[in-house]
């Protein structure tokens, strides 16, 4: 299937979405919410544009028109008005059902109403063109379709329908049935385990009556009795091994056993990932032609490049995606457009460039969209945002300030509306299903000309390609596209600028660069356990806003993993952008080199590394507090095991336990001192606040320091903690693992 059978498929089944969202709230009782009926219609207009069915295109772009004077107040929704909007949305629902059947057209009944009710001394609407076909009937065409998959803004009762091939879902299938059809070597194992422990209890009944048997007197030993006593010995040493050769050929099968089921869970695993995660070329592909197509309708001439389109997205994501990148797009073309003789005399070429970029910068995707052309106007935007009452008489807003405003609901600096610009609400659908999606937007000038509008958005779980490091005894990941390069540097090669350590290396082309050199302990405040005056580990990290050197104790290896969400507990979100798990239990934070970057630029001169990582007299000897004992209490793993190596890289001792109850159980066995507790408050059987309520109940446990670390951090929680008698309360939104080692520290 090409590109453009997979936009109309997908056309064929968003336009429906829209469709049925004006249908529903016209019909709602109550007001209207214009606004999102509205949008609809603009997106739809764009999706018609991109799909290039100019009918639809322009119904749609009637509709908004008529959409737009209701909300305004200038037409009342009459009678009328509902009647020219239902049929539009029938004759436009037909229409696409005939075309995928290869051929349609359009009725001129829908137009021709629309324009009575925006212009009332039109002509007369002609009469409706015969009824459809039953076979392109809306009903029929929607009984063959999937169902729609609501919108972001849609009400929450509705479930989000992902739209996947349904070769995609026949491969999960095939990969489901896969591991059904291994899991039954699990029951043949456990049969013969049963038939093993079968057997092992008859050899040891059978040696248990052999030590019973009656022992002759010295001297006085029965004959009979030794030959019992020897075929005894011989039948247990025939039990015993027959018993371990079924042991050996047990052991083969069950490793042949959890191959097999390995096998088809990472089948099953990788379809499960194949479907979600596809190339953003399957979405975006077809904007560009649509808006080379839009400029030609203009009577302009525009190159539109692409980057990155064959980068793994999550599909729902980019389903969400396509309207708004669509639209700042067509905000690129019409605010962007100059005159040939306008742009050859600021030195650039005849044809306006707009760019889409698509690319992963550590846990988040980033699409811009840029452009060469007239820049933002500044002046207008702020006449605008004054009219519109968005800046207050007397107010001065800077540039960023100014350029956040035409995210809202309705603004434009055009001077009319047209079919690419003038409704205000290109970029407020931008604004909208970024803040949905829990990312952010950013229209800025490029330099020297052009606007660029920057969409920042979490990636979902995938698996993506992570060197592990270690830094300060714990493993942290990397995205490996920005390691540039792997090697090892001498001390006696780093020198200093300003303070700060740097090396010279060659990069590519064999040209030679001054780096700074970061070492990743001593910005994450976990210092480095790499000995004095080895070599030194580094990584040449690369970012959107620069290179260094960052250095490690450690380079393990590059592994694709699946990762996840950053947890709640970790550094500021700027730096960690998600978690991978290593082995089976053993999680780690995944870091932005953006992050890292920035924090070098924040940190100030290297300080002189101690001499001893001991005592103050250089002797090596550990603190006495370097060897407390510390209780970590958290029903996540993720969570205690990333506080369990945060405390032992600090030097402490931990042991954990996974709720209240069993941590107050293991206090009062006396199983090992404890010198503080650091417990979570959200626990099942007993929560924070109840361990800290039953420990300051008990004499014993009156002044153990306890501190609360959680998600919960209202203010009536925090009161609630430290009534109870917590020594410190933390919140995990806000942690900095530094301000904990220094609480601990004040504690003990």
């Amino acid at each position: 299937m090409d590109i453009r059978q997979q936009l109309l498929a997908a056309f064929e089944i968003e336009h429906r979405e829209h469709l049925d969202a004006i249908r529903a709230a016209l019909a709602a009782d109550g007001p209207v919410d214009w606004h999102d009926v509205f949008r609809r219609a603009h997106s739809l207009k764009g999706a018609a544009r991109a799909v290039d069915l100019p009918p639809v295109e322009a119904v749609s772009h009637q509709l908004e028109t008529l959409f737009e004077r209701i909300s305004a107040g200038q037409r009342p929704l009459d009678r009328a008005a509902r009647a020219a909007t239902h049929l539009a949305l029938d004759r436009i629902e037909a229409y696409v059902a005939a075309s995928a059947g290869g051929s349609a057209s359009m009725p001129e009944d829908a137009l021709a109403a629309l324009n009575a009710c925006l212009d009332p001394d039109a002509k007369a609407a002609p009469a409706p063109a015969e009824p459809v076909p039953p076979s392109a009937t809306p009903a029929a065409s929607q009984a063959a379709a999937p169902a729609a998959a609501p919108d972001s803004s849609s009400e929450p009762a509705q479930a989000a329908v992902l739209r996947v091939p349904a070769a995609a879902v026949e491969s999960l299938s095939r990969a489901s049935h896969g591991l059904w059809a291994a899991l039954p070597g699990q029951g043949v194992v456990a049969e013969r385990i049963a038939r093993l422990s079968a057997n092992a209890s008859a050899l040891r009944r059978r040696t248990e009556a052999g030590r019973r048997a009656p022992v002759s007197a010295p001297g006085g030993a029965d004959e009979s009795e030794t030959a019992a006593l020897r075929r005894a010995l011989a039948e247990i040493e025939t039990g015993v091994a027959a018993l371990a050769r079924e042991a050996a050929d047990l052991a083969q099968g069950h490793k042949a056993a959890i191959l097999s089921v390995e096998t088809a869970a990472r089948r099953l695993r990788e379809e499960t990932e194949r479907l979600a995660l596809v190339p953003a070329e399957t979405v975006f592909g077809g904007l560009a032609r649509a808006v080379r197509d839009m400029a030609r309708g203009d009577g302009q001439e525009v190159e539109v490049t692409t980057r990155g389109l064959d980068l793994p997205v999550d599909r729902a994501m980019l389903q969400a995606l396509k309207d708004p990148v669509l639209h700042a797009l067509r905000n690129a073309l019409s605010h962007g457009a100059e005159r040939p003789e306008v742009r050859q005399r600021q030195g650039k070429p005849a044809s306006l460039a707009i760019g889409l970029t698509v690319e992963a910068q550590g846990g988040r995707l980033v699409l811009g969209i840029h452009d060469d052309g007239r820049g933002p106007d500044l002046a207008a935007i702020e006449q605008t945002g004054r009219a519109r009452g968005l800046i207050a008489p007397g107010e001065t807003l800077d540039a960023e300030a100014l350029l956040a405003l035409p995210f809202e609901p309705g603004f434009s600096t055009a001077g009319a509306v047209d079919a690419l610009s003038g409704r205000g609400m290109g970029l407020s659908v931008v604004a909208e299903v970024a803040r949905s999606l829990h990312g952010q937007v950013q229209l800025a000038r490029r330099r020297p000309h052009g606007t660029s509008l920057i969409l920042t958005l979490p990636l979902s779980a995938a698996r993506r390609p992570v060197l592990i490091v270690v830094a300060g005894g714990t493993r942290f990941a990397l995205p490996s596209g920005a390691a540039e390069a792997l090697t090892r540097l001498d001390p006696a090669a780093l020198s200093t600028v300003a303070g700060r350590p740097v090396a010279r290396v060659a990069v590519e082309g064999g040209e030679a660069v001054t780096l700074p050199v970061a070492e990743l302990g001593d910005l994450l405040g976990l210092g480095s356990d790499r000995s004095e005056g080895a070599t030194i580990p580094v990584v040449r990290l690369r970012g959107t806003r620069g290179r260094c050197l960052l250095a490690v104790d450690r380079l393990e290896e590059v592994r694709t993993l699946l990762v996840l969400p950053a947890p709640p507990i970790g550094s500021d979100p700027g730096l960690v952008t998600g978690t991978v798990i290593l082995g089976t239990d053993t999680p780690a934070l995944v870091l932005d080199p953006d992050g890292l970057i920035d924090r070098l630029g924040r940190a100030g001169p290297r300080p002189a590394r101690p001499a001893a990582r001991g005592g103050e007299d250089g002797s090596g000897t550990i603190q006495e507090k370097r060897r407390s004992t510390i209780l970590v209490v958290d029903d996540s793993i993720t969570t205690r095991t990333l506080e369990k190596s945060i405390l032992e890289a600090a030097g402490y001792r931990v042991i954990v336990c996974v709720d209240g109850q069993e941590a107050l159980d293991r206090l009062r066995a006396r199983i090992e001192p404890v010198d503080l507790v650091v417990a979570d408050v959200e626990m099942p059987r007993l929560t924070g606040f109840g361990l800290v309520e039953a420990l300051r109940a008990e004499a014993d446990f009156a002044r153990l320091p306890i501190v609360l670390m959680t998600s919960r951090g209202d203010d009536e929680d925090v009161a609630r903690g430290l009534e109870l008698g917590a020594d410190a309360y933390l919140t995990k939104q806000k942690f900095d693992q530094r301000e904990l080692l220094d609480t601990i520290g004040q504690l003990l």
